[in-house]
């Protein structure tokens, strides 16, 4: 079967070559690190470059008139952060607040944003073999923000280009000429 190259100049971007054999469809991304961390029951993974700190939840402030995922802010030493809750994003319906919920604090660009999450379980280093490409969606899926699916052992993780989706319009976040 025929590969096709997909190359681009982002940080994180699917960079290698996809063959277009559904069973052992591989990618190459530019970092083999990623933070797993759950969101219902799904397990996902975003370059752990990008992660400033884990802090516990604590209930942002909330900001009149934004999206429903979008939480509020909180004053993280001295600087606001947007912190937007990653279940409401995801449209997971069960939202709860929970001692395992935590706030994933990342730097994108020159923004610092946080993202809630239900867990955060550790740190994986992925090898190309582990990676596999993300199934082709409908248009009512927009899976513009998706890497790759890794597996590791039972274990699969989504992976996500965080700073594309935080970038994206629909965020309305990060400027995306930040890069």
């Amino acid at each position: 079967m025929e590969s096709t190259a997909a190359t681009s100049a982002e940080p994180g971007a699917i960079t290698g070559a996809i063959s277009s054999a559904p069973t052992t469809d591989r990618v190459k991304i530019d970092t083999n690190e990623f933070l797993s961390f759950k969101i219902g029951t799904e397990e996902y993974g975003i370059d752990i470059l990008k992660v400033q700190e884990i802090r516990s939840y604590e209930p942002p402030t909330r900001i009149a008139n934004a999206p429903p995922f979008i939480k509020g802010v909180v004053n993280l030493r001295g600087v606001i952060v947007p912190i937007i809750d990653m279940r409401l994003k995801f449209n997971i319906e069960q939202v709860r607040y929970d001692s395992f919920t935590v706030v994933i604090v990342l730097n994108i660009g020159k923004q610092v944003v946080g993202m809630v999450v239900d867990s955060v379980s550790d740190v994986l280093t992925l090898m190309p073999e582990e990676l596999q490409a993300v199934p082709e969606f409908n248009s009512a899926v927009d899976g513009d923000h998706l890497l790759a699916i890794g597996t590791v052992n039972d274990r699969m993780l989504i992976l996500i280009d965080i700073e594309k989706l935080m970038t994206s319009d629909e965020m309305g976040l990060v400027s995306s000429t930040v890069h």
